[in-house]
Order: structure tokens, then sequence, then C-alpha cells
């Protein structure tokens, strides 16, 4: 295998972890005003993921240096067209960061009000965003001769990548939902695994209805048959959520969204954006990548460094892997 396909399938496998992990942060975060009644219930909810949060978020930033590193033109060509959306992203990701880390330092109503106010946006605002972003970069954007975006704003506030953020969106509700149900206990467990119900049915139509549309703008055999095994995850995820087996109905989301974006990524190769002016201006994986000798020395350094990053990570979540018992007022 070449080290462009190497490499192409790493980055791939950077962004299902991301999506899969800071899928179910960005739920809670959508979900625990909702779903906790009382400060306790709300204190409960935000302790589920206090400990990981900013861990999944390494994988954002693996990936974006694994882009930058290995793809320049690709991350140039994608940073420059979707500027807006992704300063809009790293926005919500610091208001979220800063109100997680923050809401409990004051203990003041007003204070966590609007700590509250900024988890929800910082976690609505990247999902919604994230999903637009990829739908664009499936779909295809205006690129010139020179691999340069040539399109606005609204070029990327099409039909497509808005079912990509609304999917998005409810799928991390259902992910964070069911979650929250596995972490929790009592009645916020029992309105957790409810509503995971009730949102899951609704993501499992956008899902469905997203992965379709782009498996005919651009797939095949390969990626048609890792979107319908996200489906049937998805669906496995959502009758053992219905029979309370929240650790099957986890597992059942999990696969559904890491096969997902796979099937995102296998559409796509050997693209990596493609032109919606000219085939012949799209930007390809070879064009994009770096040197030979720089996908060699970072092949080496992250097949030394990347284990670790794993290790660490599981065991952060062995550790914190009980229940978190909602406490009295």
């Amino acid at each position: 295998m070449e080290l462009t396909t190497v490499w192409f399938v790493a980055i791939a496998t950077l962004w299902t972890g991301y999506f899969v992990l800071e899928g179910f942060d960005f739920g809670v975060g959508m979900l625990y005003r909702v779903l906790g009644r009382d400060e306790p219930e709300r204190r409960a909810a935000i302790s589920t993921i206090g400990p990981v949060w900013d861990g999944n978020e390494v994988w954002l930033i693996m990936a974006g240096a694994a882009t930058f590193a290995a793809f320049p033109e690709w991350y140039a060509t994608l940073f420059s067209g979707f500027y807006l959306p992704l300063f809009a992203i790293l926005v919500g990701l610091i208001l979220r960061g800063v109100a997680l880390e923050y809401r409990g330092k004051r203990d003041d109503p007003v204070w966590r009000a609007r700590m509250d106010a900024m988890i929800v946006v910082g976690s609505v605002l990247p999902a919604l965003l994230w999903g637009v972003a990829f739908g664009n970069i499936v779909r295809g954007v205006p690129l010139d001769a020179d691999h340069e975006y040539v399109g606005g704003l609204g070029t990327l506030l099409n039909p497509f990548a808005l079912l990509g953020g609304l999917t998005f969106v409810a799928v991390f509700v259902t992910h964070g939902a069911i979650f929250l149900a596995l972490r929790t206990t009592g009645d916020l467990r029992v309105r957790a695994n409810r509503l995971a119900t009730r949102a899951g049915a609704v993501a499992a139509v956008l899902a469905i209805a997203f992965l379709t549309w782009a498996q005919a703008l651009r797939g095949d055999t390969i990626s048609a048959g890792v979107a319908v095994a996200a489906v049937v995850a998805f669906a496995g995820g959502l009758v053992a959520n219905v029979l309370r087996r929240e650790g099957w109905a986890f597992v059942g989301t999990t696969f559904a969204i890491g096969l997902a974006v796979v099937s995102l990524f296998v559409a796509l190769f050997p693209d990596v954006m493609p032109s919606t002016l000219d085939p012949a201006s799209t930007l390809t994986a070879v064009e994009a990548a770096s040197s030979s000798y720089t996908l060699k020395a970072m092949t080496i350094i992250t097949a030394i460094f990347f284990p670790l990053v794993l290790l660490y990570q599981g065991w952060t979540y062995w550790v914190f892997r009980k229940r978190v018992i909602v406490a009295a007022s």
C-alpha cells in the first residue's frame, strides 16, 4: 500500500475516532439542560463527560495536524474555502470548554445559567457545522484549476450539506442520550433512555436519507455496503436501548457513527476535495500529499506515539467507568 493511501486511511481513522467519542460529548452538552430537572441532575450529567471530553478533542487536533503534515494542499484548500464555518466551530469549542471548566466555580444560578447556555451552543454549533462541512467535502465544491475555492458562504449551505448538519445533530443527540442512560442512575437514566428512543427514530430517518444521497452522489459497492452496515448497527442500538441494554445500545451507535464516517471516506477516495466545476480540477490524495520522506518520517513517529495515546485514553475510560449517582440537593 502506498504511503499516500496509508495516510488517507489514518486521517479517516482519526476523524472516525473523533466523531465517535466527541459525538456523545456533544449529545450530552445538547441534552443535559433538557434531561436534568434540577442542579444535582445537571451536575451528574456533566460529570459523565467531565473526565474525558478534553481527551476526546485530542482526536480533532491529531486529525488536523495529520492533514496539515501529510496532505498540505488538502489542508490549505479546506481551510481557505471553509474558513467561516471552521472558525465558528472553533469558537463553539472554546465556549464549551470554558463553560465546562468554570461552570462550578461560582455558586450563583445566573452564572450557571450563562455557562449552561455556552455549553449548549458550543455543542450544537460544532455538531451542525461538522455535518455541513463533511457534506460539502463529499458532494464537492467549486474549485478552479489551481485547486482554489471560488464559491461563497452560500455555496456551502446547499440542501445536501444542511441535511448532513441535521443528521450529525440528531445522531449525536441519540448517542449522547444513550451514553447518559449508560452512565447515570434513577430517574435521569430512565428519561435519557426514553429520549434516546424518540430521538433515535428521527436520527434514523435523517441518517438513511443522508447516506443514501451520499452514495448517489459519490459511492460504489464497497461504500454502499459500509453505509448499510452503519444503518443496521444504528437500528440494533435502538432496539437494545428499548430493551434497556444501554451497554449494547452504546456499542450499536458507536459502530453506526464509525461505519457511517468510514463510508463517506471510502466514497471520497482517491479524491480529497472534488470539484463541481471541472473534474480535472478535483484535488486527489496523490496531488495533495507531502513528499515521500515526510510521509515516512510521520509513519515512524506515529507508530511510536499513537499507541501511547490509545493506552492513556483507554485507561481514562476504565478508571471512570462507573455510573454517576445524582447527589442530594
